[in-house]
């Protein structure tokens, strides 16, 4: 069973004092593929390490209305609002290997809209844990739909996964396109084509 926000909140205060224990644990790792953790080189790398994972797992700290932080105003304004080309870095769950690319973002207001930054910011609040490209997309669009219950969100992410390019099949050319789309994103076969084309346009 997946932990809710409050816990993982709690587990991630508590991290900082684990840190030692974490140190350990690289340590050990270091051993066990056959280097020596008191070499020269790799005397700080699990205090490095433990550093980078608690950067690069931010997002479990992070809730998307303290991230909006009363950033959403009430406007008499009805058409289509994208914010493209949004850069993300995320950890696959399955091999805990990168993987990154561009999120691209639609909504249909609904007398509500949102400052424009605070998109890539619901964007680092999902990428910035362990997860799967499909998971990452669907949740953005989600938190988007109940924070301004709009007419319609779509998302549409593209990925490139470690875990394909350094291993595995070792395809360094492949990507994924994951996407979701809701209210009139879904049911419109228009609107869906016109955000489709649009993030396909240059600026």
């Amino acid at each position: 069973m997946s932990k809710s926000a409050d816990e993982l909140r709690r587990t991630l205060d508590s991290l900082e004092d684990r840190e030692p224990e974490f140190e350990s644990h690289i340590s050990s790792v270091l051993g066990l593929i056959g280097e020596d953790p008191d070499r020269e080189g790799l005397v700080k790398t699990p205090y490095r390490v433990a550093k980078a994972w608690r950067f690069l797992t931010q997002g479990y700290e992070m809730d998307v209305q303290d991230v909006l932080n009363g950033a959403v105003f009430e406007e008499d304004y009805n058409e289509m609002v994208i914010v493209k080309d949004i850069d993300f870095y995320s950890v696959c769950e399955h091999h805990m290997l990168p993987f990154f690319g561009r999120c691209h973002i639609a909504y249909i207001p609904n007398g509500k809209i949102v400052g424009l930054s605070k998109l890539p910011r619901i964007v680092e609040v999902f990428s910035r844990r362990l997860q799967v490209q499909e998971r990452m997309t669907q949740q953005i669009a989600e938190a988007l739909r109940n924070t301004l219950q709009p007419l319609g969100v779509g998302v549409v992410c593209e990925g490139r996964h470690m875990c394909m390019m350094m291993r595995g099949v070792q395809k360094q050319n492949s990507s994924a396109t994951t996407s979701e789309m809701l209210g009139a994103f879904e049911t419109n076969s228009k609107t869906r084509e016109e955000f489709l084309r649009l993030i396909n346009t240059g600026f």
